[in-house]
């Protein structure tokens, strides 16, 4: 009597299938993810939680330019400029990106425009 059975199991592993889905998740990721900031700063780096709350934000390079949402602004339109793109707000909220290097009395020029206006202000960073 032969109890022996006539298929074999195979051992062999076939990566399409997972090569597949990998590539399915990068495409995936790839069209979710958003891009807040065009523009090419290297941030200050400091410990802190991150937050999805954004309105308008206020980008300063070390050239001292001025960006409000990936625009040119000149410095001393900045606060109309605000105003008018958050005057419908309910918490109009500022993130403020300066660059590394740049004078704090810049950054300290964006929180007084902030402060007189009632806007709220986030400065973003780099984690350490």
């Amino acid at each position: 009597m032969k109890l022996k059975g006539r298929n074999k199991v195979s051992p062999e592993f076939s990566m399409s299938s997972m090569t597949d889905i990998v590539f399915l998740l990068l495409v995936f990721f790839m069209l979710t993810s958003s891009v807040p900031n065009a523009l090419d700063l290297l941030l200050p780096k400091a410990k802190g939680k991150s937050t999805n709350v954004q309105n308008v934000s206020v980008s300063i390079n070390k050239k001292l330019e001025y960006y409000m949402d990936d625009q040119k602004v000149n410095p001393e339109f900045l606060e109309t400029e605000l105003k008018r793109k958050l005057k419908n707000e309910e918490k109009p909220t500022i993130i403020l990106r300066a660059e590394e290097g740049v004078p704090i009395e810049k950054a300290v020029d964006v929180m007084d425009i902030a402060n007189r206006n009632n806007f709220k202000v986030i400065l973003a960073v780099r984690p350490k």
